[in-house]
């Protein structure tokens, strides 16, 4: 049985040139493809985040129908799938699911009346960029009413 020089190399495996090559490689493109992957998950997070606030709009509207007003910024978001005490006209739960965390995982700040509407609804996004707001033009999201509901 004769031993051949590619049986021989087959068995040793790669050089480190080989590996260094490997390497240089993979790193050109990681580096030409990574951030444009980073980009579109931060554009699909906020994305998100804004058609949460949009649900959340919406169940917040249906709240109000039936109870004549927006929850109380203390009740908070919460009040969407639990009855708060002395609330005459819930029917809810008003969401399938429970109260989303945002894209980066942190609850959603909600303040009514709000400064941009009869509420404010809005994410801090990841902390690095702007935030996503019911209130934005900008966004997905549509604004907030603006107009005071008489019970």
């Amino acid at each position: 049985m004769s031993i051949t020089h590619a049986s021989i190399r087959a068995q040793r495996g790669l050089t480190l040139l080989e590996l260094i090559v490997v390497m240089v490689i993979l790193g050109l493109l990681v580096s030409l493809i990574g951030p444009d992957l980073w980009s579109r998950l931060h554009q699909s997070r906020v994305k998100t985040a804004a058609m949460q606030i949009t649900l959340l709009g919406s169940a917040l509207g249906n709240y109000r129908l039936d109870v004549g007003r927006y929850p109380t910024t203390a009740a908070g978001l919460a009040a969407l799938m639990q009855r708060p005490p002395a609330i005459h006209g819930w029917s809810g739960p008003y969401l399938a699911r429970g109260v989303p965390l945002d894209p980066w995982g942190h609850p959603y700040h909600y303040r009514s009346p709000g400064k941009h509407g009869a509420y404010d609804l809005w994410s801090a996004g990841s902390g690095h960029g702007p935030r996503i707001t019911s209130w934005s033009t900008q966004g997905l999201a549509a604004p907030a009413p603006n107009r005071p509901h008489a019970s």
